[in-house]
């Protein structure tokens, strides 16, 4: 395995490859998820390189970028057992040099659900991940869907800026409790740990509603709603049963294909996490 932290460096190993390419980008403090993306990277192309960059760009004000958690050792060293071709590891003065003003921004699938909380947030994603495909040039670039609506941007700005590669998006990975797979599990107390499977009870509870037959938006949102408040450390951002494509929040009854999704914070903590039904 090698590692590179320049672009010029990360440029010449890759004008020497030939085969297919397919890129993992991270932001570090790797878990068992980004393992299963590189697995299928691993299983489908000649090469897999991964980057790791805590991109401040995708960081509000008053988020964590600065107590993001980072261990890059313990990461390269997962890595390289992976199988892990390249690692790109570079500085936030490679990515975003004196005088950068150039952004990717994505209308629409941006502009709920965490793109309302989290103004900027999905520019900075589209930006660094567009830059990534840029200097990396892979056919395939691998995603997880816990991180949904971040798929529903990039995929929306490979089909309109006409990169020539596929998004592969891997499931969500969860702990056997149901707990998803993120790197800002770390942040969890002991009492927060033990409470944060109530985020899976809800979208579960949601799905079993759905299979039973229950297709009106509010019902769902209730479901989820009623299972979170039964948690005393469960304090709801929001709750959305949205078009699975679109993004946009359903009203009445719908017979396609929804993405049920929430936000809950466990004290200092934000999780996320969704499924997607029909």
């Amino acid at each position: 395995m090698q590692t590179v932290e320049t672009i010029a460096e990360l440029r010449t190993l890759r004008r020497a490859w030939a085969g297919s390419v397919g890129l993992v980008p991270t932001m570090g403090y790797l878990h068992a998820g980004h393992l299963a993306l590189i697995e299928q990277a691993r299983r489908a192309n000649d090469q897999v390189i991964a980057s790791i960059f805590v991109n401040p760009a995708q960081f509000g004000p008053h988020e964590d970028y600065t107590s993001y958690p980072r261990d890059p050792e313990r990461d390269l060293d997962m890595l390289r057992q992976a199988g892990v071709d390249l690692v790109f590891l570079p500085s936030v003065e490679a990515i975003y040099p004196t005088g950068f003003q150039t952004h990717i921004e994505v209308s629409g699938v941006s502009q709920g659900l965490e793109g309302g909380r989290r103004p900027g947030h999905f520019r900075g994603v589209a930006t660094v991940v567009g830059k990534l495909f840029n200097l990396t040039q892979p056919d395939r670039a691998y995603f997880g869907q816990k991180d949904a609506q971040q798929v529903a941007v990039i995929r929306r700005m490979v089909a309109d800026l006409n990169f020539p590669l596929d998004i592969v998006v891997v499931p969500t990975l969860r702990a056997a409790n149901g707990l998803a797979l993120s790197s800002r599990n770390a942040f969890l107390s002991e009492a927060e740990r033990a409470a944060a499977p109530v985020v899976y009870r809800a979208l579960s509870a949601a799905r079993d509603a759905y299979a039973q037959g229950s297709r009106y938006s509010d019902t769902l949102r209730g479901i989820l709603r009623d299972v979170l408040s039964s948690e005393p450390l469960a304090q709801l951002d929001y709750v959305s049963v949205a078009d699975a494509e679109s993004l946009h929040e359903i009203t009445g009854e719908s017979a396609g294909a929804l993405l049920v999704s929430l936000a809950v914070r466990f004290g200092r903590t934000r999780l996320i996490d969704n499924i997607v039904l029909g």
